[in-house]
């Protein structure tokens, strides 16, 4: 049985994260999501990666979900002054009172997202890009190269009218790339043919 993280060497532990986030981008990353938990969830974790590395939230993705009530967002948008203290002394997670409080102010905003827009996913999908805003080819300096977009600018201003908190382009862009409202993965990855056959099967919520 491999060491537990905290007492594996640092080699084996490197080793761990490296499997835990190449199975992110080979089975997650990029793929379309038209889920309204997993769309809240997502935008919730980025906000929480501001700051970061996507490595320090995967790690923790599992607490987060349970202290989060598995980001149901009715169950969210009810967390109480109480639920921030407790969360505020959870190692678990990233214990910033900023960030925890924004994901609970931005589940009760998705609530009205949801009752406007008849799904978050609704929402969020009416932000995908034109193709014709797309880059044709894409290598690691294109991507880099694209901190935000147009699109995710706007989504950003959208959301921050709306009252959400944490949602800035950079965040809302690194969204959109792990939602699979945009396909970054690379020319050469085994995983950009993949993603463009499931978005071309894709119905788009309304």
């Amino acid at each position: 049985m491999p060491a537990h993280p905290t007492t594996a060497s640092p080699a084996a532990f490197g080793r761990v994260l490296i499997r835990l986030y190449q199975h992110y981008h080979d089975v997650e990353w990029g793929r379309p999501v038209t889920d309204d938990t997993r769309l809240f969830e997502k935008i919730c974790l980025e906000g929480f990666q501001a700051g970061l590395s996507w490595i320090t939230i995967l790690r923790k993705r599992e607490r987060f979900r349970q202290v989060f009530h598995e980001f149901d967002i009715p169950q969210v948008a009810a967390m109480t002054d109480d639920d921030v203290d407790r969360l505020l002394s959870d190692p678990g997670i990233i214990r910033h009172r900023g960030k925890i409080l924004a994901a609970i102010n931005n589940a009760a905003h998705a609530l009205e997202v949801q009752a406007e827009f008849g799904s978050l996913a609704a929402y969020f999908w009416s932000f995908e890009p034109k193709l014709d805003a797309r880059p044709t080819t894409l290598n690691h300096a294109d991507v880099l190269a694209m901190p935000h977009t147009e699109a995710s600018r706007a989504l950003s201003k959208d959301l921050r009218k709306r009252g959400f908190k944490f949602v800035g382009p950079t965040t809302c862009y690194a969204f959109m790339q792990a939602m699979g409202l945009v396909n970054d993965h690379i020319d050469g990855c085994f995983c950009r043919p993949e993603i463009e056959w499931q978005r071309q099967q894709l119905v788009r919520p309304t």
